[in-house]
């Protein structure tokens, strides 16, 4: 059976995602909260930060954590 006959391949995908619930993104946002304090950041500073801030944050975690050891050692 090749690809091309259409008719013997079952399509099993659903028609359209479903919704991110606000549940979900709060989930989502607290567990990348935690994983930033995880790195060294301050629990405080962590609280005042835009879910944004923090997602661009946890993209380069190496230089959130030669940052904070910058800020420590001057």
């Amino acid at each position: 059976m090749s690809l091309q006959s259409h008719d013997h391949v079952e399509r099993i995908k659903h028609v359209r995602r479903p919704k991110k619930t606000p549940a979900e993104r709060a989930r989502r946002q607290k567990a990348q909260k935690r994983r930033l304090v995880a790195l060294g950041f301050p629990q405080a500073e962590a609280d005042k930060l835009q879910p944004l801030e923090i997602r661009t944050m946890l993209k380069r975690p190496k230089e959130v954590v030669r940052r904070l050891e910058a800020k420590k050692n001057a």
